[in-house]
């Protein structure tokens, strides 16, 4: 049944995820974390809500467009199980902004593969990277993502080494123009301080510590046996892939030089996650088999939420 649904890309799968993310944003927000808004806060609150349920759509269009995975609703419903395991994630806004550009950056990453506009896709991701720095500044490290692609689709042409730097200067050009106009010219050096204050004792908590190893670990795994059922598959295929190990573990640097009391940078993992998730649940060939992988999926996630829930 739950194959059935989501086996495809149909409306009512978009229906579905996106209203029960809408409630579980406002559940999580206010049940869960306590949070109380004022008539301003409650605004940007739902603009935020806004760019989350609209990066859902982004996701699955690049997953799709690109041939990630093959036509079907997979990666957007265990990007939604993500943040049910995990709904800290949807408290840090910076962390939702950082993760729709870094979607957006990605989207035109991946299309380099038509070797077509290539130094305007170069170009447009780097310009997104660096806007998804201003609201974590260690998002930066995304621009060595850019040197990879580069690297894989084109990397005899010297000029297309040299267009990240056109797109840095060009936005540090209009940034400062920006701050000059709003009186603000000491933003960039406040904000970009890369400060790396690792502190481990978080690891020992079950929502901040053993259940974010699990995730680790099991993302880890399935992209393993994703890797290796899909070596026939072609190097295109092969390539994206790649492209997501790599999403995955620059994400990973961040959260670990990032996540504090007040940031938890996590959300910028869950695209790559959901990827690698959605492929092995389609390279199942059992239908059954197939089934009770899902529901098994869906049946953790609240069951993990069910404690959080409880232990508050």
């Amino acid at each position: 049944m739950i194959s059935g649904i989501f086996g495809k890309t149909k409306p009512i799968n978009y229906i579905i995820l996106l209203g029960f993310l809408f409630l579980f944003y406002w559940f999580a927000q206010t049940a869960l974390y306590k949070a109380v808004f004022n008539p301003e806060e409650l605004l940007l609150q739902s603009l935020v809500l806004l760019i989350l349920l609209f990066g859902v759509f982004v996701l699955n269009f690049v997953v799709n467009r690109n041939q990630i995975t093959n036509d079907n609703s997979y990666s957007i419903l265990y990007f939604t199980l993500l943040i049910i395991i995990f709904p800290k994630a949807i408290t840090d806004n910076n962390a939702i902004l950082a993760n729709f550009f870094l979607l957006l950056a990605s989207r035109r990453l991946i299309s380099l593969k038509s070797l077509k506009e290539i130094k305007l896709k170069i170009l447009d991701a780097t310009l997104w990277i660096l806007v998804a720095s201003l609201f974590y500044d260690w998002a930066l490290l995304f621009i060595s993502l850019v040197f990879i692609v580069i690297y894989i689709y084109e990397p005899k042409n010297i000029k297309n080494w040299l267009v990240p730097f056109v797109g840095a200067f060009v936005f540090s050009i209009l940034g400062l123009m920006t701050l000059l106009i709003f009186d603000n010219v000491t933003f960039f050096s406040d904000h970009y301080q890369f400060d790396v204050s690792i502190d481990t004792t978080w690891l020992r908590t079950w929502e901040d510590g053993v259940k974010l190893l699990i995730y680790i670990a099991l993302i880890v795994i399935t992209g393993a046996l994703v890797f290796i059922k899909t070596r026939k598959l072609g190097l295109g295929r092969i390539i994206n892939l790649r492209i997501m190990a790599a999403l995955f573990a620059l994400g990973l640097a961040l959260c670990f030089l990032k996540y504090s009391g007040d940031d938890y940078p996590f959300l910028i993992t869950f695209f790559p996650a959901s990827v690698f998730l959605a492929k092995y649940a389609e390279l199942i060939k059992r239908k059954n088999f197939k089934e009770i992988v899902l529901i098994a999926s869906i049946a953790v996630s609240f069951i993990l939420l069910l404690t959080i829930v409880v232990t508050k």
